[in-house]
């Protein structure tokens, strides 16, 4: 039953990324370049309400803390991110809008799907040089939040309730989704092209 679920789910998942444009890397890089923001207004949207919703679940007891997943923090993580970054603007695809382009039929997606798998079995070849490189030991704690959540098995960095901060930040990005307009107007004259 629950693969049944995440099958459904994640269907839907891209089927949504796709009706907001997130499979086709034109929209991707017109949003990382900020020049077209519906897409980035989408996303914040999304994260916002999602803050909102999990932290204010937490706060009520509808939400279960103890399935909250926190990755370790450490350097390796933050030079990834990087990668990621450049890999995302450089290809217009990151690993959730490629899988759900190729469904769609993109080819390049395809390339650029064989791309990561190529790069995480390189990564899996070289595991132990980076482990012993120290890029993958823990730095500000491991593994952390930024406020403290009651009856959450990690540590707060700041001395502030991990829910009502989650909350506030989550409304910020919400006001920020409806405060962005759609489109920057190129040159100061001319609206860039539809896609």
């Amino acid at each position: 039953m629950s693969l049944g679920l995440a099958i459904v789910i994640g269907a839907a998942f891209g089927f949504v990324l796709d009706r907001v444009g997130a499979t086709n890397p034109n929209v991707i890089v017109g949003m990382l370049s900020l020049r077209r923001l519906a897409l980035m207004k989408t996303i914040l949207l999304a994260i916002g309400t999602g803050s909102i919703l999990m932290f204010g679940g937490q706060m009520l007891g509808l939400v279960e803390v103890g399935h909250m997943s926190v990755k370790a923090a450490y350097a390796g993580v933050f030079i990834g991110g990087l990668m990621l970054g450049l890999g995302w603007a450089a290809a217009g695809y990151c690993p959730g809008t490629g899988v759900a382009a190729a469904a769609t039929g993109r080819r390049d997606a395809l390339f650029f799907i064989a791309g990561g798998l190529l790069g995480a079995a390189a990564y899996m070849a070289t595991y132990p040089t980076w482990k012993a490189s120290g890029l993958l030991d823990s730095v500000a704690g491991g593994k952390v939040t930024l406020g403290q959540v009651p009856g959450a098995a990690y540590e707060g960095i700041l001395p502030v309730a991990g829910d009502l901060l989650g909350i506030a930040l989550g409304l910020v990005f919400v006001v920020i989704a409806f405060v962005l307009p759609s489109q920057v107007v190129s040159g100061g004259t001319h609206a860039l092209p539809a896609e």
